[in-house]
C-alpha cells in the first residue's frame, strides 16, 4: 500500500457532508485497504463556521471554498453544496488544478453536465455523481457500466421520496394533498418550501440524467416534459383503486421505436397494482429499466437522507481515488447517438379523463363523437348520475399525447360539459 494519503476536500458539511466526514474518519482503515492508499481529509469548505457539527473538526473548516479548490495539491473534491453557481465555477476550477470531482449535484449536472464532462476530459480528471440520482441505490454505474453493451430502451422511476410519501399517505388513509403534505413536512420528508419536490422539479433534473446516461444523448432539463402532484385530488387516487392502480409520481425516459428519438417527462400516473413500482411505499425510490438482452431490472431502495447519499458519494469516492493511483480515469460521458429529444405530443400513452357532464341523454355520445374526431379510441366509460349532474370517467386506449390534449380542448368547449375534473396518465402497462 502507498503511504503518502490521498488528499480529499470536502464542499459543503451539511447532513450529507457531515456523514461523508464521519465515514471518512470512522472507516479509515477499511477505505484505504479498499483504495490501496489511506486518504486524508485536506478542507472543508461551510458557510457557517461556528455551527455545532458532531464529529467534524473544526481545524479543517474554511469559509473560502475558492482557496481551497486551488491548492493543487488536492487529488479529489466532494461537493454536496447543491444549485448552480457558485458550484459550477469552484468544479471547474478543482478540475484546473488537477482534482477529480465527486458531485451528488442533481441540478447542475441536468443543466450543464456536458460542459462539466468535457471540462474533466479537457484536464485528465473524473467526474462522479451516482448520489445525483436516488440516493444510496446503485443506478448511475450500472447503466453507465454495467449495461454499457446492452441497449436501454426504457427508464421508468420513482425518484422523489417526497411526492412518493404524499402520494402513498393519500392511498393508504384517504388524507387529501394538503393533508399528506402537512404530514410529510412534519416527519421531515418534505423541506419547508416543497416547490422543488411536489412540482416536479427535482424528478425532472434526475430525469434528464437518466435518459443521458441510459440512451447515450444529451438530454437536459429543459428537454423534459414536468408536471408536478399538486393537483391530485383524493378523487384521482379513489379512480385508480378502482381501475386496480395506484398514482405515482413517474420518471419516464424512452427511447422511440424507430429509434430515432427519445423522450423524457415526469408527470403523475396511475400504474397497474401488479407492476413492481405500484409496491413502492412511503419515501423509498425504485427504477424499473428495461433493456434488450438483460430484459426487465429493478432498483429499489431509500432515495435520499444522509447516510444513505452519503454511502453513494463514498462509492464514488472510493472509485475516483482508485484512479488517481492507476494514473486513468474512469467511464466519462457517452453521448454519441445524438439523438434529439422529442416533444411530449409525440408520447404515446393512455389517459384517464373525468368530467362533470350535464345528466341528460345524447350527451356520452357527444363525447364520443369528439374522441373519434381526433382519432382517440374510447376503452372504458363509466357514467354516474344525480340531480341533473353526472360524472364521466373516460379511459382511453394509447394515442399520441397531443392528440389527447386535443380531445380534452375540444371537450371542454362542449355545452353539455361543465368542467374537465381532472386528466391523468395510464401506465406501467
Amino acid at each position: 500500500m502507498r503511504t503518502r494519503p490521498l488528499k480529499v476536500a470536502l464542499l459543503g458539511c451539511g447532513v450529507v457532508g457531515s456523514e461523508v466526514t464521519r465515514i471518512i474518519t470512522t472507516q479509515s482503515h477499511d477505505l484505504a485497504e479498499r483504495i490501496g492508499a489511506p486518504i486524508e481529509l485536506a478542507g472543508i469548505a461551510v458557510r457557517r463556521p461556528n455551527r455545532v457539527r458532531e464529529g467534524v473538526p473544526t481545524e479543517l473548516l474554511t469559509t473560502d471554498a475558492t482557496a481551497l479548490v486551488k491548492r493543487g495539491d488536492l487529488d479529489v473534491v466532494v461537493e454536496v453544496i447543491g444549485g448552480i453557481e457558485p458550484v459550477r465555477t469552484l468544479i471547474t476550477t478543482a478540475f484546473e488544478h488537477g482534482a477529480s470531482v465527486v458531485s451528488a449535484n442533481k441540478a447542475l449536472l441536468a443543466a450543464d453536465g456536458a460542459s462539466l464532462h468535457a471540462k474533466a476530459v479537457e484536464h485528465g480528471v473524473d467526474l462522479y455523481y451516482e448520489a445525483a440520482v436516488a440516493g444510496a441505490i446503485p443506478l448511475i454505474r450500472p447503466l453507465r457500466e454495467s449495461l454499457a453493451g446492452d441497449k436501454v430502451n426504457r427508464v421508468l422511476g420513482i425518484v422523489n421520496g417526497t411526492t412518493n410519501f404524499i402520494l402513498d399517505k393519500m392511498d393508504s388513509s384517504g388524507a387529501g394533498y394538503s393533508e399528506a403534505l402537512d404530514e410529510a413536512t412534519a416527519l421531515g420528508y418534505a423541506e419547508a418550501d416543497p416547490t422543488a419536490d411536489v412540482e416536479g422539479f427535482d424528478a425532472a433534473a434526475k430525469a434528464a440524467i437518466l435518459a443521458g446516461i441510459a440512451f447515450h444523448t444529451r438530454v437536459t432539463i429543459d428537454d423534459v416534459h414536468r408536471e408536478g402532484i399538486t393537483e391530485v385530488t383524493a378523487a384521482d387516487i379513489a379512480s385508480a383503486r378502482n381501475m386496480g392502480c395506484t398514482v405515482k409520481l413517474l420518471a419516464i425516459c424512452e427511447r422511440a421505436l424507430d429509434g430515432r428519438s427519445v423522450t423524457a417527462r415526469v408527470h403523475p400516473a396511475m400504474i397497474p397494482l401488479s407492476h413492481p413500482l405500484a409496491s413502492v411505499r412511503e419515501a423509498y425510490n425504485a427504477v424499473f429499466v428495461e433493456a434488450e438482452a438483460a430484459g426487465r431490472l429493478m432498483f429499489y431502495g431509500p432515495g435520499a437522507g444522509g447516510a444513505p447519499t452519503a454511502s453513494a458519494v463514498l462509492g464514488d469516492l472510493v472509485a475516483a481515488c482508485r484512479n488517481k493511483l492507476a494514473a486513468t480515469t474512469g467511464a466519462g460521458e457517452s453521448a454519441y447517438t445524438r439523438l434529439p429529444v422529442s416533444p411530449m405530443g409525440d408520447v404515446v400513452t393512455r389517459y384517464h379523463i373525468s368530467l362533470d357532464v350535464a345528466d341528460k341523454p345524447g350527451v356520452l355520445a357527444q363525447v364520443a363523437t369528439v374522441f373519434a374526431e381526433h382519432d382517440v379510441s374510447i376503452d372504458t366509460v363509466r357514467q354516474q348520475g344525480k340531480d341533473g349532474e353526472a360524472s364521466l370517467v373516460v379511459v382511453t386506449h394509447r394515442a399520441l399525447d397531443a392528440a389527447l390534449s386535443a380531445t380534452v380542448s375540444s371537450l371542454r368547449k362542449l355545452d353539455t360539459v361543465r368542467g374537465v375534473a381532472s386528466i391523468m396518465r395510464v401506465e406501467g402497462e
